[in-house]
């Protein structure tokens, strides 16, 4: 009986050990580290491309920045995913800024009120921000980065200012430079 029991023990096959294998990081042409691009990285790639970069700059930089990811068949399908929500939020913010300039090219002008000596001359000047709280004043949401000056307007008149929104989208904006009143000062 123990002959059988051994044979037994025998032919019956051991359950195999599931053993978990890490995400293997692909190595490319030149012996570089190939990683799959989530977002837009500066002098690096555009999102969604695979791209081989020095070992530690993907191991130091990239991977643990959520820059990148190492590329397989489950992480392309998932950045295919979020591209297309990425492109849906940029047609959307682009329509947004199409109306903005709209808006802009239907006001026209705005006054902005300076402290101005006799001559016309500014005691200050009127930069970016204070053009972007005189529009925002009028209910035209800009920020200050948006507005490009070559320099700062320095005299009372009316000035032309181009607006850059984003997306290749302008807007050009006269800016009236007013003497502030009387009972402000």
């Amino acid at each position: 009986m123990a002959k059988q029991k051994e044979a037994k023990a025998k032919t019956k096959p051991l359950p195999q050990k599931k053993v978990k294998r890490r995400q293997q990081v692909k190595k490319g042409a030149h012996g570089g580290t190939k990683v799959l691009l989530v977002e837009d990285v500066v002098h690096v790639g555009k999102q969604g491309h695979v791209i081989e970069v020095k070992p530690g700059f993907a191991r130091n930089y990239l991977l643990p920045n959520g820059l990148a990811i190492i590329p397989s068949e489950h992480n392309l399908r998932i950045l295919e995913r979020y591209k297309v929500r990425v492109e849906q939020a940029r047609e959307a913010r682009k329509a947004d800024l199409k109306t903005l300039a709209e808006q802009i090219a239907r006001t026209k002008s705005i006054n902005i009120e300076a402290n101005a000596t006799e001559d016309g001359h500014l005691y200050g000047s009127v930069g970016p921000q204070d053009i972007a709280r005189g529009m925002r004043g009028k209910n035209l949401l800009v920020e200050p980065d948006m507005i490009k000056l070559d320099e700062p307007l320095k005299a009372l008149g009316i000035w032309p200012v181009r607006i850059v929104l984003g997306y290749e989208i302008e807007a050009t904006i006269e800016v009236t430079i007013v003497p502030q009143s009387a009972g402000k000062r």
